[in-house]
């Protein structure tokens, strides 16, 4: 079915999608189209954000997904981290191709997930993406309006650090009704970088959903002791100081790292851990 169809049958009389607006041309309304018949199929576009680099939001967009997709629900995970895409190691799919359908790109599948990244459009794993901001939102585009994503409960965005480009292209794209989780460390050198994107969201009227504090704590596999390595509290108190739910602190545990680098993700791997039962726990607080 193509997108004029599919929005000459759809019933809802006020979407914008039906007719063209006086300032676009054949093509941008054809795009936009496309982009706003696959948004509509899809029910929440959670954006996993932080002002931070290093907090550990791909480990978190990779564990939310897969734990709402144990809660039953239809995910798909879209990599906007154009300069240093890490879901196709994460996830074990960097040897794996895309192909196209007449409906579209079809993305890759990790547990019944559907994965999109623009790690699997590059020849070498060590290619530089070199892009300026108009490029970047041209890939973003094609990722939401190109790309067969069906019918899904939750869209999963792993951002990369900051507010620029990537994240505001996507809030842009993804319009009325997205929503965002930020994640952060809880030493006060990142707390002050990621509250920026909390008023990120709130200029940009994303539904922020709360706070996670990544690497709360090490409690140690031999003894048992709890050492705050970097610190614990500050994700919490930020919540507090901005007015927004805190979804919760994750612990941190070196098979993190070691699952990353397999492909093999954590909350899969070491599922009755105290930080994968703090990661589904944030997923159901999503829910």
């Amino acid at each position: 079915m193509t997108d004029q169809s599919a929005c000459d049958s759809c019933s809802v009389s006020s979407c914008s999608a039906k007719s063209r607006s006086p300032q676009e041309n054949d093509e941008q309304f054809q795009t936009r189209q496309r982009l706003e018949s696959r948004l509509c199929k899809i029910g929440q576009k959670l954006m996993v954000m932080s002002g931070k680099g290093g907090v550990g939001k791909s480990t978190m967009s990779v564990s939310l997904a897969l734990a709402l997709a144990q809660e039953g629900k239809k995910v798909g995970l879209l990599d906007v981290d154009l300069h240093g895409p890490s879901l196709p190691t994460m996830l074990g799919l960097n040897e794996e191709q895309l192909f196209s359908s007449d409906d579209g790109i079809v993305p890759l599948e990790f547990e019944g997930i559907k994965v999109m990244s623009i790690g699997f459009m590059i020849e070498r794993v060590d290619q530089a993406m070199i892009m300026r901001g108009p490029m970047k939102h041209g890939a973003i585009q094609q990722f939401l309006a190109d790309v067969n994503w069906g019918e899904l409960d939750y869209l999963v965005i792993d951002c990369p650090p900051g507010t620029g480009d990537e994240p505001l292209s996507a809030a842009q794209l993804l319009g009325e009704g997205a929503a965002a989780v930020v994640v952060t460390t809880p030493q006060e050198v990142a707390l002050v970088d990621v509250e920026k994107s909390i008023s990120f969201c709130n200029e940009l009227k994303l539904n922020l959903l709360g706070v996670i504090e990544n690497m709360s704590g090490f409690i140690c596999p031999h003894c048992g002791e709890v050492s705050d390595i970097f610190k614990s509290g500050g994700g919490e108190a930020l919540a507090a100081k901005r007015g927004v739910p805190f979804l919760g602190s994750v612990p941190l545990d070196p098979r993190m790292v070691l699952s990353g680098d397999s492909g093999k993700p954590f909350i899969l791997e070491h599922p009755d851990t105290e930080a994968a039962q703090a990661l589904q726990s944030v997923a159901r607080k999503i829910i």
